[in-house]
């Protein structure tokens, strides 16, 4: 977006949001206040992401906040809901730097993220995604002011490419994404490692339309293509269609994707086509304590499991408040200096954050589906 585009989109946005709210949240955001935008998908099918990170926010804020705040500040947390939509992201991003956000949490998706991100940029704003993995947002070396508590999709990418090569020794591979920035950016590193290793070939790589209700042309070309698996690279809406009607035809070949797949809304949907199903995700963290700490925090206010990305969120939060907290003000130069040379105790690990704003120390596991949920493949 052009400079003077963005600085009227601001202007407008500005307006609308003061008229909106009476002025309330520029109050919000006083000197007082360290004010957390948290934006991700807070509806719709991908909410699945979206509302574990809102949750991880609230609870690291909780805490904080009882024990005194940042630097007395007391922090309010600012949520936008974005659906995982770039059009909307841009929105959500209008309206956390007009209500002036210290720093934002998110956002969840990549294509969102990636639209969000120069609006943030222009501002002067921090932004840590808990996962968005798609490898430019940091390598690029665009976005100085985005950070990621996850590793990028090269890493597993090359995950899953050597786990179907090496470990289960598939030969002709199709490789299937929905044509987004991430599940399509993870394909195409899929296809590269796989043509880089010399033991296999892609025999299929083919875009599919999201929220389609029927894949069964895709499966047909699987089909003909005679691969003996499935690389496929998108979130799980699309995957349990993908892989139910894949079943139907009685392939029964290995189905491999990617940390957009693992999440127990991929099971409950596909239901018995998901069994057997693998997919990369987060390293195990469970022995970590402060894992413990997060899921006990969470465990005492809800009778469910956390879901996904929850405790990459809560790392990212402990983070972003840390940076401030060491910075002792909430100047960008000086935060974004404190996230690359301060640890931070967190649930994923001790970390600090490189020079292109990747966590260091963070990666990935391969899992598959048993008995109606994922277990880490050993």
């Amino acid at each position: 977006m052009k400079r003077s585009l963005l600085v009227l989109s601001f202007t407008l946005m500005l307006t609308v949001g003061l008229v909106a709210f009476g002025g309330t949240k520029k109050a919000e955001a006083s000197a007082k206040t360290i004010l957390l935008g948290v934006a991700g998908a807070h509806s719709g099918d991908l909410a699945s992401y979206g509302l574990p990170s809102l949750e991880a926010a609230k609870l690291v804020v909780k805490a904080v906040n009882d024990a005194g705040g940042v630097n007395g500040a007391q922090v309010v947390i600012s949520s936008q809901d974005d659906q995982c939509k770039p059009e909307f992201a841009t929105n959500a991003a209008f309206k956390l730097v007009s209500d002036e956000a210290t720093v934002v949490l998110g956002h969840i998706c990549s294509g969102a993220t990636k639209a969000a991100l120069p609006i943030y940029k222009e501002s002067n704003i921090v932004c840590m995604s808990p996962s968005a993995t798609n490898p430019p947002l940091t390598q690029s070396g665009d976005y100085p002011n985005f950070f990621r508590t996850i590793a990028s999709d090269d890493a597993q990418a090359a995950l899953a490419t050597n786990f179907a090569i090496d470990t289960l020794g598939l030969k002709k591979i199709a490789v299937i994404h929905d044509k987004g920035d991430y599940g399509k950016g993870f394909a195409e590193f899929a296809k590269k490692y796989i043509t880089k290793s010399d033991k296999a070939e892609v025999v299929l790589f083919e875009g599919v339309t999201p929220g389609a209700v029927d894949y069964s042309a895709v499966v047909q070309k699987i089909k003909a293509s005679g691969a003996d698996g499935v690389v496929f690279g998108g979130y799980h809406p699309e995957a349990s269609k993908i892989v139910s009607q894949i079943r139907k035809k009685k392939l029964t070949i290995p189905f491999i994707s990617d940390d957009g797949v693992k999440a127990q809304k991929f099971i409950d949907v596909a239901g018995k086509a998901a069994e057997g199903v693998y997919a990369t995700g987060p390293r195990d963290i469970t022995g970590n304590p402060m894992y413990k700490v997060a899921l006990g925090q969470y465990k005492a206010t809800h009778d469910d499991e956390p879901g996904a990305f929850f405790f990459e969120a809560y790392s990212a939060t402990q983070a972003l408040l840390k940076a401030i907290e060491v910075a002792g003000s909430t100047d960008y130069d000086k935060i974004v200096e404190a996230l690359r040379t301060h640890e931070v105790e967190t649930p994923v690990g001790k970390i600090k954050f490189d020079s292109k704003g990747d966590a260091i120390g963070v990666g990935f596991s391969m899992y598959q589906v048993k008995d109606g949920a994922y277990q880490e493949v050993k």
